[in-house]
């Protein structure tokens, strides 16, 4: 993540973010922890937006952004409602 570094990140656990093919999906990093529910804007686009909604350290906490799948990297930004945001990039793990 642009914002923190990745022993910040893995605070507790490895950072992660998954989508599902159903328009929902996961993540986790630091102490933040939620469910997505996304929609890819043009048949056939890379580009997912997203809206969020979880914890950070047990308070509720929601928000929005973006990934953009290429190849096997992922792409994107995350923003805190009220909160900090940060571009991030993935790596895929397992198809």
């Amino acid at each position: 993540m642009d914002l923190w570094d990745q022993d910040a990140v893995d605070l507790v656990g490895p950072g992660t973010i998954e989508f599902s093919p159903n328009g929902t999906g996961q993540f986790r990093f630091i102490a933040v922890e939620g469910n997505l529910d996304y929609r890819i804007t043009k048949p056939g686009n890379t580009r997912a937006d997203f809206i969020w909604t979880g914890t950070d350290d047990g308070d509720p906490v929601s928000g929005r952004g973006w990934a953009d799948h290429d190849t096997d990297t992922l792409h994107g930004h995350i923003y805190l409602n009220n909160g900090d945001d940060s571009g991030f990039h993935a790596k895929q793990t397992s198809p």
